[in-house]
């Protein structure tokens, strides 16, 4: 009886949030690419971005750590590194984050510090202010 009760408990909770895959807004972001965010709290925010092949991020600082989990496509990062999908990287708090591209195209999750421009090496400053408002 406990565990129904529970269950129920759990099932009327509304304070979740659940974003279907075809909800929510994309918005520019820089050229090339799309952000849709998905919660913000405090300084930090889960989002999505969708690059378009070709498509970069330019060298940037992380004010706290940052999260990213590659759902489509790959990520090359600086010259090294290259993420494809389920692949996982942490840029450490502090860290300079080299260039970010695609050439397949991607759409990752981030986890991690409202970005800000003064972090940004080569911002566009209409980008930020549309997205960070």
């Amino acid at each position: 009886m406990r565990r129904r009760l529970l269950h129920r408990v759990a099932d009327s909770d509304a304070t979740h949030i659940t974003i279907g895959a075809d909800e929510g807004l994309w918005q520019p972001f820089l050229p090339g690419v799309r952000i849709k965010l998905l919660h913000t709290e405090g300084d930090c925010q889960s989002y999505l971005l969708r690059l378009n092949a070709g498509a970069t991020l330019p060298a940037h600082r992380h004010p706290r750590d940052e999260e990213c989990i590659v759902l489509e496509g790959t990520l090359n990062i600086g010259s090294h590194t290259v993420v494809g999908p389920g692949g996982y990287h942490l840029a450490h708090q502090g860290a300079l984050h080299a260039i970010i591209g695609t050439t397949t195209g991607a759409t990752v999750f981030l986890r991690g510090a409202a970005p800000k421009a003064a972090d940004v090496l080569g911002w566009v400053p209409w980008a930020w202010s549309r997205v960070m408002g």
